[in-house]
């Protein structure tokens, strides 16, 4: 008798330690370093906005490391990149168009003041699932201080350990697989087309070190509006 109640809660014991192994193994999977690749397509703009073909087959490219964040926006128009490096708060802008080369400097007021409009997010999450890209995702929405609304579909199975590279994503809980974006008179739709856990070489995050008319932020948003 004994025998067999030893062998009932070893067997017990047995079970329940499966089924954790089992939800360790299914938990969430962070990302903390390697490259995420957008494909990106124009879904509105009016009419007159001029070259609006040049801007069909973009893409966007994220690089990440847990402090670094590198994006890529490619264009036929042109490359525009942006680097961030979150333990030091400095970091660049490189305006590749047009044959002419900027490198803009970025400190940490600077960083703050380019990613206002969407600061900290707080999101609503849907229970709907969709699949995109292959990713089960959920639906997330939020208000922006225009009065509009934010909508991104997420993978809440891969959390990024980078969550300053875009202050857009700082709430989510996930990895942002679909979202509509807004820039002028023209919405664009980033879609998630390949991810990588690759490491990625330091080199990537320094600025180049000549080809580039460097300026500092104020003097680049001077120039704006002039």
């Amino acid at each position: 008798m004994m025998n067999k109640i030893f062998k009932y809660y070893l067997a017990t014991a047995l079970f329940s330690f499966l089924m954790l192994c089992t939800k360790v193994t299914t938990a969430q999977k962070p990302f903390v370093e390697g490259s995420l690749q957008y494909n990106i397509t124009i879904i509105s703009a009016k009419s007159e906005t001029p070259d609006i073909n040049s801007l069909n087959g973009a893409t966007l490219e994220v690089f990440l490391k847990p402090n670094q964040s590198r994006t890529e926006m490619k264009s036929s128009v042109g490359v525009e990149t942006t680097v961030f490096d979150s333990k030091i708060n400095k970091g660049f802008i490189l305006k590749e168009y047009s044959g002419q080369k900027l490198l803009i400097s970025m400190n940490a007021n600077n960083w703050a003041e380019k990613n206002r409009l969407y600061e900290s997010l707080q999101f609503t999450i849907s229970d709907e699932r969709t699949m995109i890209s292959g990713y089960s995702c959920k639906k997330a929405t939020a208000s922006l201080p225009d009065g509009k609304s934010f909508v991104v579909y997420f993978n809440p199975d891969i959390t990024l350990s980078n969550k300053s590279y875009n202050n857009t994503f700082a709430q989510l809980p996930g990895l942002p697989v679909q979202y509509v974006m807004q820039s002028g008179n023209i919405s664009f739709k980033y879609t998630l087309s390949k991810i990588t856990y690759e490491a990625i070489a330091s080199a990537k995050f320094d600025p180049p070190k000549s080809g580039f008319r460097v300026m500092t932020y104020e003097e680049n948003q001077q120039l704006k509006r002039n």
